[in-house]
């Protein structure tokens, strides 16, 4: 009897890589730091996914990156950032800021509270070209309550934050029982990146901190179990042209 491989590809949340300092605790998606992945370098243009705890008062020191995108998504506490363009903002749970490193930039993020850690997701997609200009958008949840919400996109459309990457980002937010789908068309690839609570997708149950890819064209079918807090990233498998 023959089988046919499944084209969904689970990323256990207890299988990622781990940074402790003691201010800092970050589970790691893919390769990252001193983390060394060769099986798990990054996905697609998708080149880091972190997933970080910063105890009160502490933070990332301001830093150097270039040809990245960058952004973070606040799941509790607050996260404050500072760039060398100028920007200074204090995100709070759902918000979302992307910066462009481009040609280079410095930033830095710390935990602005002394009394509450901060937790959020830390993103890194690989821009199409090198060398832009730096440039820092935002994006606001405004008290929308839709189950899915696109909050990147490569146009900046409906006043989401806009990406040098042909790579669409789409926040899912489900009570229990609710569920979303998503088709995944030829040509991209889709990794969803469970953030908190529980859930399924085709049927492969799914916990906070788990990743699943999808590299084949599907209807993903993700459907909350105990509520469900999740990032699903669109992206092309065409390789960037510089």
């Amino acid at each position: 009897m023959s089988t046919t491989a499944s084209p969904l590809r689970l990323r256990p949340a207890s299988a990622r890589g781990a940074t402790r300092l003691g201010w800092l605790e970050s589970r790691h998606s893919f390769q990252f730091g001193d983390y060394a992945d060769p099986l798990h370098p990054g996905f697609h243009s998708l080149r880091v996914i972190n997933d970080d705890r910063v105890a009160p008062g502490g933070g990332f020191p301001s830093h150097p990156h270039r040809d990245m995108e960058i952004f973070s998504y606040v799941l509790s506490g607050r996260l404050e950032h500072t760039d060398s363009l100028g920007h200074s903002r204090v995100l709070h749970p759902g918000e979302i800021q992307l910066m462009r490193a481009g040609r280079g930039i410095l930033h830095s993020e710390k935990n602005p509270s002394t009394t509450e850690p901060v937790q959020f997701l830390q993103i890194w997609i690989q821009p199409s070209t090198r060398g832009l200009e730096p440039a820092y958008t935002e994006w606001h949840p405004q008290g929308n309550p839709a189950s899915k919400i696109l909050v990147i996109s490569p146009d900046g459309r409906d006043g989401t934050a806009r990406i040098a990457q042909d790579a669409f980002v789409h926040r899912l937010r489900l009570a229990a029982g609710e569920s979303v789908t998503h088709s995944v068309a030829p040509g991209r690839a889709a990794w969803l990146q469970i953030a908190t609570g529980t859930g399924q997708c085709n049927s492969i149950s799914l916990r906070e901190g788990d990743g699943l890819a999808c590299e084949a064209p599907l209807l993903l079918d993700i459907r909350s179990t105990g509520g469900l807090e999740a990032l699903l990233f669109d992206l092309t498998t065409t390789p960037s042209h510089e």
